[in-house]
């Protein structure tokens, strides 16, 4: 009985490992597009921003990063925050 209940343990950490793996690598690669997305509008010929602006978005991403490792560190749940240029 014990050895069924070792095995059907090993295989929930299998299954939650996997599912981790698969999902990370999903949205790592998600997030590093939408960042490089955000890097574009860099482009001073397309757009017309402020180093006010630029600052506002790297305190948002900042601030976010932050909040996930402290999230890693206590696995706690997240918050959601909106970002608003304006």
């Amino acid at each position: 009985m014990a050895e069924i209940w070792e095995n059907r343990v090993d295989k929930i950490i299998k299954d939650k490992r996997a599912k981790f793996i698969e999902l990370a690598n999903a949205r790592v690669n998600r997030a590093i597009k939408d960042l490089q997305l955000v890097g574009n509008l860099a482009n001073k010929r397309a757009y017309d921003y402020t180093e006010k602006d630029a600052r506002h978005i790297f305190k948002a991403l900042e601030a976010e990063i932050d909040k996930i490792k402290d999230r890693y560190k206590s696995g706690s749940e997240r918050t959601n925050n909106i970002f608003n240029l304006e």
